[in-house]
């Protein structure tokens, strides 16, 4: 149970005691003529919501990529340098050539525009098979976690950063730093708040799990992976209109915040399912859902391995509580949806569609099953399959 609280709040509070805020806005909390001369680096599209998510405190207590010691602790115990619990090292890397370029304080650029900075305080070699054996279970390139991984610089830089502005994106509504998110729940006066992370439509087995939480917890935060992803999952627009329309006449609007998440999908499975948790704790969650396959891929870990991590850490430790689901699916015979704890008929009862299954339907204009999703959910995904077919007919 999350029982670190501070005296004027019943939220979790931050991993490490404090919400680290580095954000700094040119032209209000420093010159930006001090910027002059300075080297100037462009950064891929995970970086930069690796750099949204230390300097806006999604990821407390870092403050910037990690350092040597942290990124040695992290791989091989699951834990920073200093015991803090983190499962997965937030590096920086780079190419040889462009890290004996690189020192001191550098600004950071994305897509041309001064981004943010990075006070550089270490160089050292990144450890790729280590990495993905350890931390993704697999040196299989084919895995898309490693397969980022191998491509990347084997130079890793180190040291803090700023930011200079809170990327909105293409979700201004819903885009919400973890200081915001704590604000809106604590004005509704949620006491204790369940958080679901997703990077895929809510299908009726995912609305099931969100409502049984809600009837333990006061409050749903549905925080839905919005970074970069692989290319076959749905685009992060089309999924937030599913999340849209399905909130409005589904949920209650007072007991629900839609936020999204803007972290990029590692798809390393039990590993990330602990930094999703933990980034939660962050957001002001006291309770994290946690389901079949959590952050998986493929066939590279087991149905429950994320579920079974956190028994790695204590309660107090991770300040958050882990609701543990089974997979979930509609019965026919016993006409609702169920569990394998609750249902005690065999597969050939259970209405179960495979993504790809799912997708030729949705390719070829036919409608979904309304136990398995619903209606409106499903024509948002048609709309956005079939003008796809379409543009590229």
């Amino acid at each position: 149970m999350p029982t670190l609280m501070t005296e004027t709040t019943s939220l979790p509070t931050p991993l490490g005691g404090t919400l680290v805020n580095r954000v700094r806005r040119p032209g209000h909390d420093f010159d930006p003529a001090s910027l002059n001369g300075l080297p100037r680096f462009e950064i891929s599209e995970r970086s930069y919501a690796d750099l949204e998510l230390v300097a806006t405190g999604a990821y407390s207590p870092l403050t910037g990529f990690v350092n040597e010691a942290d990124y040695t602790s992290i791989i091989e115990r699951m834990r920073l340098a200093d015991g803090t619990p983190w499962s997965i090292p937030i590096t920086f890397p780079v190419t040889s050539e462009d890290a004996a370029r690189l020192h001191g304080t550098v600004v950071l650029t994305f897509g041309g525009q001064d981004v943010g900075t990075l006070d550089i305080q270490e160089h050292f070699d990144a450890r790729k098979t280590w990495e993905a054996r350890e931390v993704y279970r697999t040196e299989d390139a084919a895995h898309p976690g490693v397969a980022a991984l191998y491509v990347q610089g084997d130079v890793n830089l180190a040291g803090p950063v700023t930011l200079f502005e809170v990327p909105r994106g293409a979700f201004p509504l819903h885009h919400r730093t973890p200081a915001e998110v704590r604000q809106v729940i604590e004005a509704r006066g949620w006491r204790s708040t369940v958080a679901f992370q997703t990077r895929n439509p809510i299908h009726r087995a995912h609305e099931y799990l969100q409502k049984v939480a809600l009837e333990l917890v006061d409050g749903l935060l549905l925080h839905p992976l919005v970074g970069t992803t692989k290319g076959d999952d749905v685009p992060a627009a089309t999924r937030v209109e599913a999340y849209e329309v399905l909130l409005e006449k589904y949920y209650p609007q007072a007991r629900t915040l839609l936020s999204v998440y803007p972290a990029a999908m590692r798809y390393a499975g039990p590993r990330e399912a602990i930094v999703h948790a933990l980034s939660r704790r962050n957001y002001g969650a006291s309770h994290f859902i946690v389901g079949r396959d959590h952050a998986g891929v493929g066939s590279y870990y087991g149905t429950y391995d994320a579920q079974e991590i956190f028994s790695a850490f204590t309660a107090e430790e991770l300040g958050i509580r882990i609701l543990r689901f089974e997979h979930t699916f509609y019965c026919q015979s016993c006409g609702q949806l169920v569990s394998p704890r609750t249902c005690p008929h065999d597969s050939s009862h259970h209405l179960i569609l495979s993504g790809t299954k799912v997708r030729e339907k949705l390719r070829a204009g036919e409608d979904l099953p309304r136990e398995f999703t619903r209606p409106e959910v499903a024509e948002v995904l048609r709309r956005a399959y079939t003008s796809t077919v379409t543009s590229t007919d």
